[in-house]
């Protein structure tokens, strides 16, 4: 069992394979995997975590906007 407690992300609902999970760690640090691949964690602060969501929500990743 793990020792972080994961959350799915809002989008992943209904879907079983390919979602995005996020856990918080008890030194304030941010971890993410996919839920096919549990063992491979990405780990990074808290900071960081919220400019890459950000960008996403901003489109910052599309494409179409590079």
């Amino acid at each position: 069992m793990s020792r972080f407690e994961w959350r799915k992300s809002s989008f992943s609902e209904g879907h079983t394979e390919a979602c995005v999970e996020v856990a918080a760690g008890p030194d304030g640090r941010r971890r993410m995997r996919e839920s096919a691949e549990p063992e491979t964690v990405l780990e990074v602060s808290a900071g960081a975590l919220g400019e890459l969501v950000r960008g996403v929500k901003a489109g910052a990743f599309d494409p179409a906007s590079w």
